[in-house]
């Protein structure tokens, strides 16, 4: 964050000018109150202190960069001591990111995906807002007790917070309800289970017409398989991941029965040259597993080539209805040279995007009006989307987080993708290698 050296001088001048007037004054027996109400009648001899800029660096693309900058300017309008400068960065941003730290130059506010919270705190790269944000009660994105729980978890670590999520996005299931009917199947209602799915996901499926029931390929997470099947991927003391487990290893099975495999869903290299979203869109994928927020639900109010979707509840596993919540936080360098600046561009900010982006992550605004207010073309989902938060979920993050996801994928979910393996056979290969990575 900087000043202008010429307002920085300015502003010295009429400090050292203001001084003089006093002291001359006082020699010729004027009063204090009688100085300040001359000084007063001169305002043109006074220079108002600027705001403070607070650089934010994020990984917003074009679109979402302007609207982006929407939200900015109204926070740095309603400022009175800081103006927040964005600075989006869509390519390569975390090797930017990374870069601009090591060289010391890094932005004062910078967006974080949940996977990489811990591990920049655990480096020392994160300021620790614990005791701002306790001693804040103006803010109304300051109070941790409305976020959802889950969610403000990525933003923490080793018991302190080191910055505020700005979005809170489950999972939901996107269904093209005009090949249901084609196919003379039912659309998916709560009732609906992992075989329920499948079941359809079959009848939904003619390769020869080129329709698949639905796509996986690594997304939807298949951690979110194992959070429904009871099991874990990461345990809650951090220091296990028990992927060998019976619930962890039904999970795997369940999702390596699908993926690529044409009978539900559609082969690597069809998927590598129609896309993966692209698919729905183009009404070749009856059934896709995305965010909240994604635009399947409206991408035909758009482009009338685009597929009607709508939206239902992720099918239930063997335990529970667990989703994978994409969530990200805001943080603010350990180097910014003005800190309680940058705490107070990060909670307006934070509640700025809050009426942005869907789903906010706190409780209080986790209802219609909000959702509709920041994306009226979601007024016919919101119903939905607001049923799934209870059961969404968050990552489990360790500092090592980026190795153990290479590890992972690499030892794990890719061998077993290619059938590689069996989930079993490869668990317990794998188990021992990500637990080294562990912080306890």
């Amino acid at each position: 964050m900087t000043r202008e050296p010429e307002s920085i001088d300015a502003l010295v001048s009429t400090r050292l000018n203001r001084r003089s007037v006093m002291r001359g004054a006082a020699s010729l027996g004027l009063s204090v109150p009688a100085i300040g109400a001359a000084m007063a009648a001169r305002p043109e001899r006074v220079v108002a202190q600027e705001k403070v800029k607070v650089r934010l660096a994020t990984w917003a693309g074009v679109d979402e960069a302007k609207e982006l900058q929407a939200v900015v300017d109204e926070v740095n309008q309603a400022a009175t001591t800081f103006e927040i400068v964005s600075e989006p960065s869509p390519a390569d941003y975390y090797t930017k990111l990374q870069t601009t730290l090591a060289g010391g130059n890094a932005a004062d506010l910078f967006w974080l995906s949940q996977e990489y919270v811990a591990g920049y705190a655990d480096k020392g790269a994160l300021l620790d807002i614990s005791d701002r944000l306790a001693g804040d009660t103006e803010s109304p994105a300051a109070k941790l007790d409305d976020y959802f729980p889950s969610v403000l978890q990525t933003a923490q670590y080793d018991g302190n917070t080191y910055g505020l999520p700005w979005i809170s996005q489950p999972l939901v299931l996107y269904y093209n309800p005009d090949l249901f009917t084609a196919a003379g199947v039912t659309p998916p209602d709560e009732s609906w289970t992992w075989d329920t799915f499948k079941e359809a996901a079959a009848a939904l499926t003619d390769p020869a017409a080129g329709v698949y029931g639905t796509t996986f390929s690594g997304w939807p997470p298949i951690q979110m398989f194992i959070w429904q099947a009871g099991g874990e991927v990461i345990s809650e003391d951090l220091a296990s991941s028990p992927l060998d487990s019976p619930e962890a290893i039904q999970a795997a099975e369940f999702y390596a029965s699908i993926i690529y495999n044409e009978e539900y869903a559609p082969s690597e290299a069809t998927i590598t040259e129609q896309g993966f979203g692209e698919m729905a869109k183009a009404g070749k994928v009856a059934m896709f597993f995305g965010g909240a927020g994604d635009d399947l639900d409206y991408a035909h109010t758009k482009d009338p080539k685009n597929a009607v979707m709508k939206v239902a509840l992720v099918p239930k596993g063997p335990a529970n209805r667990a989703n994978f919540a994409y969530t990200a936080s805001t943080v603010i360098s350990a180097d910014t040279e003005n800190a309680d600046a940058a705490y107070q561009a990060l909670v307006a900010l934070s509640d700025g995007i809050h009426h942005w982006k869907v789903v906010a992550p706190r409780q209080s605004l986790a209802n219609v009006d909000t959702i509709v207010a920041s994306v009226p073309d979601k007024a016919e989902s919101a119903p939905i989307i607001l049923e799934a938060l209870p059961d969404m979920r968050a990552f489990r993050v360790i500092p090592e987080h980026q190795e153990w996801d290479t590890v992972f994928f690499e030892q794990f979910q890719d061998p077993l993708f290619h059938g590689d393996g069996t989930a079993e056979e490869l668990a317990q290969e794998v188990r021992p290698e990500l637990e080294e990575l562990m912080p306890t």
